[in-house]
C-alpha cells in the first residue's frame, strides 16, 4: 500500500502556517505517509512561488508539488521549474514554457506517477487536459510499468469539467484531485473503475474571508468592479486535503479521507 497526503491549495504564508502545524497532527492521526504533495501555485503572497517557499515545503517533508495557472506569476521561481524534479506545472501548457508536467517521484523503494493538469473551462487558453492525459499516462506506465500508481492534480474551475475529466481516467489513474477553487467539495469517492476522485481538495489557509483574502480587501471588487489590492485574511485557519491508499499492485485506490481540519497557529 502507498499512503499520500494532499493538500489543496496552500495559501499566502497563513496558508503554509496551516500547513506546517497540520502534519504532525494528521501524522499522528494518519501514520506515517509514503509520499506528501501540496500544491504550491498561491503560496508566495497568493501569487505564484519562490525558492525560499519551496526550500520551506522541502524541508517540512514534501515530496511533490503542483501547481496551476498562478505559478507563472513569479518569474525568479522559472529556474527551479527547469531544474528540480519535484515541482509541477500543469503538462498541457505548451512545451517550450519552463518545467515538466509529470513525471515519476521515489522514495524508499515505492514509486509514485504524477501528472498536472489545468481546466479550459474559464481558464487561460491551453490545450485540451483530455489529450495532454493520454500522452502524459502512456509515457509514465512506459517508464514505470503498466501498473505504476498515478496521481493527478486536475486545476480547474468547472466542476463538469472534473467530473469528466474523472470518468475519461477511470481505471487508468490512481487519483483525480480537483483544485483551484479553494472551497472544498464533499463528494470523495472511489469512481466504477478504481480511481479516487474529489472535485476540489479545498484551501490550506484562512477561511474567514473571500477564497484566503480578507473580506475588507476583496469586497469592493466586487462592488465597483475596480481593481483592488488584497491582503491576506489570516481568521479560521485550516487545512484542507486529501488521505488516499493506493494499491502498489493494481495501482488504483483503495480509500479516500476527505480532511477539513481546523489548525492553531
Amino acid at each position: 500500500m502507498i499512503k499520500v497526503l494532499f493538500s489543496g491549495d496552500v495559501a499566502w504564508r497563513t496558508g503554509r502556517k496551516v500547513f506546517a502545524k497540520s502534519l504532525p497532527i494528521l501524522r499522528n492521526e494518519f501514520g506515517n505517509f509514503d509520499f506528501i504533495i501540496v500544491n504550491c501555485e498561491n503560496a508566495a503572497h497568493g501569487k505564484g512561488m519562490t525558492e525560499k517557499i519551496f526550500n520551506e515545503f522541502i524541508s517540512l517533508g514534501v515530496d511533490a508539488m503542483t501547481s496551476g495557472n498562478h505559478i507563472w506569476d513569479k518569474d525568479s521561481f522559472f529556474d527551479i521549474l527547469d531544474s528540480d524534479l519535484r515541482v509541477f506545472r500543469p503538462a498541457n501548457y505548451n512545451s517550450s514554457c519552463p518545467g515538466r508536467g509529470f513525471g515519476i517521484i521515489e522514495k524508499k523503494n515505492k514509486k509514485l506517477g504524477i501528472l498536472n493538469l489545468l481546466g479550459q473551462a474559464f481558464m487561460p487558453v491551453i490545450d485540451s487536459p483530455f489529450h495532454c492525459a493520454d500522452y502524459a499516462i502512456d509515457e509514465l506506465k512506459a517508464n514505470g510499468g503498466d501498473n505504476l500508481p498515478v496521481f493527478v492534480d486536475f486545476h480547474a474551475e468547472a466542476t463538469s469539467e472534473k467530473q469528466a475529466l474523472a470518468y475519461y481516467l477511470d481505471g487508468r489513474v490512481s487519483a483525480v484531485i480537483g483544485t483551484h477553487t479553494h472551497v472544498q467539495t464533499a463528494d470523495e469517492r472511489i469512481m466504477p473503475h478504481g480511481t479516487a476522485f474529489m472535485c476540489d481538495a479545498g484551501m490550506t489557509g484562512a477561511h474567514e474571508g473571500i477564497i484566503g483574502v480578507s473580506y475588507e480587501s476583496g469586497m469592493p471588487k466586487f462592488l465597483t468592479g475596480l481593481p483592488t489590492k488584497f491582503e491576506p485574511s489570516e481568521a479560521l485557519p485550516m487545512f484542507n486535503g486529501v488521505v488516499l491508499e493506493l494499491d502498489e499492485v493494481s495501482g488504483l485506490a483503495m480509500s479516500i479521507t476527505r480532511v477539513r481540519m481546523p489548525v492553531e497557529i
